[in-house]
């Protein structure tokens, strides 16, 4: 699905632009441009940079400003104050590990699209209040994995999921499968060594055997 960076995304517009989401982790941010060039070279497009190293909001912000193509997204968005400062670094979206209605509230706010973490129907319930039905099913494979989203299409038909936590190239057709899954998140395309050897081509080869996933 073609998107053009800047664009009024919506959360549905980043799970179907390619089978899986990257989850990135960057601890240099010398290495993020790079990165995301390579991601964006294999057609993965929506890089979700996760806020767990003092790198990432700088990571971001060089991603959005020398990677035509890509839209970076902040992930582990925990507080009203991690959006506005993503959305301000030029996140596009935002993931987080769990839901709250601040979290919620201040992702409107700045504009950007959120995917919210849920681990139960409570929790579901809950993101739906506040209008959300693109939501991020974690941790995936501890919290019941593929069977448990089967369990949830019943009672909740109109929601569509990214499950992320434990999806590995394994076991992500099996959760691709799913009526209700529209993409899955997993770190497999950005592995450690490759990044912090530079080898770029393999990362591009990942991302390009990971969209193929969704016509496998």
């Amino acid at each position: 699905m073609a998107v053009t960076p800047g664009a009024n995304l919506t959360a549905l517009d980043v799970m179907r632009n390619a089978a899986v989401i990257p989850v990135i982790v960057v601890d240099d941010a010398a290495q993020a441009v790079p990165l995301a060039r390579a991601l964006v070279e294999g057609g993965v497009r929506m890089l979700e940079v996760t806020l767990r190293t003092p790198m990432a909001l700088a990571a971001i912000e060089a991603i959005a400003r020398q990677v035509p193509g890509a839209v970076p997204g902040a992930g582990t968005v925990r507080s009203a104050a991690d959006a506005q400062a993503a959305a301000s670094a030029g996140a596009k979206f935002a993931v987080s590990p769990g839901y709250t209605s601040a979290i919620g509230r201040a992702c409107r706010e700045v504009g950007l699209p959120l995917l919210p973490g849920v681990a139960t129907g409570s929790e579901i319930l809950m993101a739906q209040e506040d209008g959300y039905n693109e939501l991020k099913f974690f941790p995936a494979v501890p919290s019941g994995g593929a069977a448990m989203l089967k369990a949830w299409h019943g009672p909740f038909p109109e929601v569509r999921f990214c499950p992320t936590g434990g999806v590995s190239v394994a076991n992500a057709k099996d959760f691709l499968a799913l009526p209700n899954v529209v993409c899955v998140g997993g770190s497999w395309l950005t592995p450690a060594d490759a990044v912090k050897a530079g080898d770029w081509a393999r990362i591009t080869r990942l991302a390009r055997e990971s969209v193929a996933l969704r016509s496998a």
